[in-house]
């Protein structure tokens, strides 16, 4: 979104005065927008286009807004954040910004006077599922506190064609297909064809003399393709600021290749034109093949040299050199994946504007942070000398050089340090040479952040040990957070209107505002309140999962809810061995005083990823044993939701009793679904790893179920040599458990099915640690079913868990990264 035209700063056109927001504005404009927006009638109209007309109803409420915000900033010449991320997850935006403007109450009373229900409405828009989970949602609970703290930024990332797949459940396997997201468009993106960049690949460097004798290198001989920029309005909460997300989709640099149509050969032609725009097509295509990495790889330099092209572009406009570019820039690369931005800007820097290599770096440096969101090995990004050679020849040169400064200033520092050099070094010397672009990243920012204090701790003791050795100056925490305003406003209105009857709206731009909530934990008449509206959530739950599975779950039983990416070291697995062995103490003993549970898993499994695939399909076999079986029919459920999404997280999340936040110690970075349930009054069942560690801490102690092995227990245990077979055969339900998985008990047509995961727990060294935290966790879940047995306390814990989440709301989060890291301040957009 821009608006650079007007050079007195003054509006000399306006369409006409400030829309108004009351129910019958918003007929009025629904009722425009479907008969001249749509082309349809009352008759006509689709049960889409009715959503449509609603959305571009309070589309265009944003956009006055978002055109004076832009012409604010750029009349103010504000310093700006420019953050960078291959993910936004965005879910859905109507509800979103409803409530961000302050209206969400007058549409549902507009609404229902015409006949329409809005949650109705809301269940037809498509999910914007352009990220894969947790670091992609962060993206985008970022943007909704930038513009809430009236914080100048631009969001910058990939408009994907297929967004992450759809995941639908046959036979307990999971089943991809494509997420054509946009077959029915977008009515909240803008187009902005006058605003494309052409992105080079492949080619060589070639060597000049410029005028001045200098010695030059350019890139030739490259294949182009154009970037052009589709921009959506982030609007913030009850403020006149409306921040900019561009997403950047690929085009041939022409339409087709007119050789081959002169050669006769159409068909080339257009599938030409096809694989050039191939690089925006879907989100993070499979990586384990090599067209798939290349393709990867094109994915993030297409996004970073787009965007760097238009920051550019923007600066230059009021600069006449860059002297000045980190004082009114700031770049935040979201892990590293943006992290072949460093070079980028070095190329354009002293290949294109022609600085010299100091200024350039010393620019370059100044401008870019880091965030890291990983400490698994495998998790921090690696390219082949070969690969990026080939794609980006300029770039490895100039990765090359920036290693080869930074290697002789670490060794007039620590000279004779061959080990620190070899550790810091940006490439790898192994067989096939890579890229380390973590190395990469820190070399190329100003600071270093993780996203928990145990997380960044890890990184400073062991991960990125050498760096820190060198610049500990670098080095910082920035603990996640979630925004209050969708995670507990919109998707728990009910909850919602109990706060702020009993403490004020306050809470919706300050979190620590729910502090007051504490003296009401010890209130009997609230409490009663609290549970019921957690009831009620419960019950709307239970409606969703027999509509969508067909199991009927008991509203008064335990809501057990893990639901996050599927993957080994979040160990879905642990949970669902914990399900088995309740399951083998009611067969044993139907007649038994059990609490009632129902365990609900959801999350989706990378398509290469077979063990993670087979976990999907273990607990669905599972569920049919323990759903069918009459000896457990109201003591235990098990459900598996397909599809899990940020629409869906929003009805599964209020509705939780317990949340499982079970991750070997040391390896979550931080997890934000952690912050979610508590917010929403989930007693949290977790490790001491990532965020964990602070929610106890602001919880207290009473008011979390903590288990397993902390991270230093788990480096010891692997360096004094783990053997997973010595818990196998001192725990007899655990090894009950294992047996039944190895023979066939869960998988009777198929014995064998599941034998890889008891293989991988036995006799594949169990990496992550189950058979080692198991008898823990399965005491710790009797502490907790004892718990809550006593459902008035187990209200007043829910209580003190929402009251104590103040720290995590990411408004806190961005406040730290503006003052400590971007060195940018708010800026008022006046009515």
């Amino acid at each position: 979104m821009e608006n650079e035209s007007k050079k007195d700063g003054k509006n000399t056109l306006s369409a006409k005065a400030p829309l108004k927001r009351d129910a019958s504005a918003i007929k009025r404009s629904f009722a425009h927008h479907m008969e001249y927006s749509l082309g349809k009638d009352e008759f006509s109209g689709t049960d889409h286009d009715t959503y449509s007309s609603l959305a571009l109803a309070t589309r265009d409420l944003l956009i006055e807004r978002w055109i004076k915000t832009q012409q604010t900033y750029y009349n103010e010449n504000a310093k700006r954040v420019y953050y960078l991320s291959l993910e936004f997850l965005i879910g859905r935006s109507l509800g979103n910004s409803l409530v961000n403007l302050g209206m969400y109450g007058e549409a549902q009373k507009a609404m229902k006077e015409l006949g329409y229900d809005l949650e109705e409405l809301r269940e037809r828009e498509w999910d914007a599922g352009l990220g894969n989970g947790g670091l992609g949602r962060l993206a985008a609970c970022f943007m909704d506190s930038l513009a809430t703290l009236e914080l100048p930024a631009v969001g910058y990332g990939i408009r994907y064609d297929y967004g992450i797949f759809f995941q639908s459940i046959r036979n307990g396997y999971q089943v991809e297909t494509p997420d054509n997201w946009l077959r029915l468009g977008n009515v909240w993106e803008f187009p902005r064809p006058e605003y494309t960049y052409v992105v080079d690949f492949y080619g060589r460097v070639e060597y000049f003399n410029d005028p001045q004798g200098r010695l030059r290198k350019r890139w030739v001989d490259t294949e182009q393709i154009v970037a052009v920029a589709y921009d959506t309005p982030v609007p913030g909460y009850r403020n006149n600021t409306v921040n900019n997300l561009r997403l950047w989709s690929a085009k041939a640099s022409r339409e087709f290749d007119l050789n081959y149509f002169n050669d006769g050969d159409y068909i080339k032609a257009v599938s030409q034109k096809s694989m050039s725009e191939n690089i925006t097509k879907v989100l993070y295509p499979n990586d384990n093949m090599f067209e798939g990495k290349e393709l990867r790889l094109k994915q993030e330099f297409f996004f970073v040299s787009a965007t760097l092209q238009d920051i550019i572009r923007r600066f230059k406009k009021t600069h006449a050199d860059f002297s000045a570019f980190p004082n009114k820039i700031a770049v935040q690369l979201n892990d590293t994946h943006p992290a072949i931005a460093i070079p980028e800007l070095m190329r354009l820097f002293v290949d294109v504007e022609e600085l010299e290599w100091d200024e350039a770096w010393t620019i370059t440096a100044q401008t870019f942070g880091y965030t890291n969101h990983t400490v698994l090995p495998e998790a921090l990004e690696k390219w082949s000398v070969e690969l990026l050679g080939k794609v980006l020849p300029r770039h490895l040169e100039i990765v090359f050089e920036i290693n080869r400064r930074f290697l002789e200033s670490v060794a007039g520092k620590f000279p004779g340090n061959t080990e620190l050099l070899r550790d810091l070094s940006i490439i790898e010397e192994t067989n096939e040479k890579k890229i380390r672009m973590a190395n990469l990243a820190i070399i190329g920012s100003h600071s270093v952040n993780g996203v928990a204090a145990l997380h960044t701790q890890i990184l400073k003791d062991t991960v990125f040990k050498g760096f820190y050795s060198v610049w500990p100056e670098k080095f910082n925490n920035k603990t996640n957070g979630i925004t209050q305003r969708r995670w507990l406003k919109l998707c728990n209105p009910e909850l919602s209107s109990l706060i702020t009857e009993a403490i004020g709206p306050k809470w919706t731009t300050d979190l620590f505002e729910l502090k007051k909530l504490i003296p009401l934990a010890e209130d009997a008449a609230f409490r009663q309140k609290w549970a019921a509206v957690k009831r009620q959530k419960k019950e709307q739950l239970a409606q969703y999962i027999f509509s969508r599975n067909g199991v009927e779950v008991d509203p008064d039983s335990m809501f057990d809810i893990q639901v996050k990416r599927i993957h080994e070291y979040k160990r879905q697995l642990l949970n669902a061995l914990h399900v088995a062995t309740l399951y083998n103490r009611i067969a044993d003993n139907p007649e038994g005083d059990f609490v009632p549970r129902t365990v609900v898993f959801a999350g989706k499994a990378a398509p290469g990823y077979a063990m993670a695939k087979l976990i999907i399909k273990f607990i669905n076999s599972i569920a049919s044993i323990v759903n069918a079986d009459p000896r457990v029919q109201n003591k235990l459920k098990v459900v598996f939701l397909r599809n899990y999404a940020v629409s869906n997280a929003e009805k599964i999340i209020p509705a939780a009793d317990l949340s499982e936040q079970i991750s070997t110690a040391g390896t979550e970075a931080s997890g934000t679904g952690n912050m979610k349930f508590a917010l929403n009054g989930a007693l949290t069942i977790g490790t001491m790893d990532g965020a964990n560690v602070e929610i106890r801490e602001e919880v207290g102690e009473d008011n979390i179920f903590i288990f397993g092995l902390e991270s230093d227990g788990v480096k010891k245990l692997v360096a004094d040599g783990y053997d997973p077979q010595e818990y196998y055969y001192k725990n007899t339900e655990l090894k009950r458990v294992l047996l039944q998985v190895q023979h066939g008990f869960f998988s009777r047509e198929q014995p064998d099915l599941f034998k890889p995961i008891s293989d991988a727990l036995l006799y594949g060294g169990d990496r992550y640690l189950l058979l080692a935290d198991y008898e823990s966790y399965v005491k710790c879940q009797d502490r907790v079913a004892f718990q809550f047995r006593d459902r008035d306390a187990w209200a007043r814990m829910s209580i003190l868990n929402t009251a104590n989440m103040g720290k995590f709301s990411t408004d806190r989060t961005i406040a730290e990264y503006a003052k400590d890291i971007w060195g940018v301040t708010p800026v008022p957009i006046k009515d």
